[in-house]
């Protein structure tokens, strides 16, 4: 049976070729993810559109350096992540209050609106503010942190993966990981508390 990761190959080395196709078929597979990953990273829904769209730009001029020695996946997640890393140092280059506007700004997707279970006005807004208490936390991370946390926790990649596409060890992963873990259950461990029925 054909893994992923071989399919992934197969298309690629079609792409190598000039088959335009395999690669949109590629990059049909991977934007959703992709998208997903950088509007972690970077708040500004258009900017992050953008910044998906250079990355896969980048994966296909440089698919001739791409040799297979992990999954396409993680190749292409290294692009993004550097991508979006780079555009957020520019930025802070250029603009010192850059940094607060943006960590000011929040995730531009959703996710706190549509959190599910509305079965009662009381869970959905349990619910939503569990979700904004849960990006508050990711916004008091460092970039790394954050970074690792997403693509651990989100796109439930594993500590080697994340190694290879943070470029950092193993170990290094795995700390940030921790410290993102604590600084999330720190955020969120009084509104666990408060939803709980009390005794009396």
């Amino acid at each position: 049976m054909t893994t992923e990761r071989e399919c992934d190959q197969l298309l690629v080395d079609r792409a190598k070729t000039g088959c335009r196709k395999s690669f949109d078929m590629l990059v049909v597979k991977y934007q959703r993810r992709l998208m997903r990953l950088i509007s972690q990273l970077v708040y500004d829904r258009i900017q992050a559109e953008d910044l998906v769209q250079e990355s896969f730009i980048k994966a296909y001029r440089g698919l001739a350096d791409f040799r297979g020695e992990c999954a396409f996946y993680t190749w292409l997640y290294t692009i993004g992540v550097n991508t979006a890393k780079q555009y957020l140092i520019t930025q802070a280059k250029r603009n010192r209050t850059f940094i607060q506007t943006h960590v000011e700004q929040g995730p531009t997707f959703a996710d706190a609106e549509n959190i599910a279970d509305m079965h009662t006005p009381e869970s959905a807004l349990e619910n939503k503010q569990l979700a904004l208490a849960i990006y508050s936390a990711l916004n008091s991370l460092t970039l790394d942190e954050r970074t690792s946390i997403v693509l651990r926790e989100l796109e439930g990649l594993s500590y080697e993966e994340i190694s290879k596409i943070m470029q950092c060890p193993v170990g290094t992963v795995r700390s940030r990981i921790f410290r993102a873990r604590q600084e999330i259950v720190k955020q969120i461990t009084p509104l666990l508390d408060s939803s709980r029925p009390s005794r009396f």
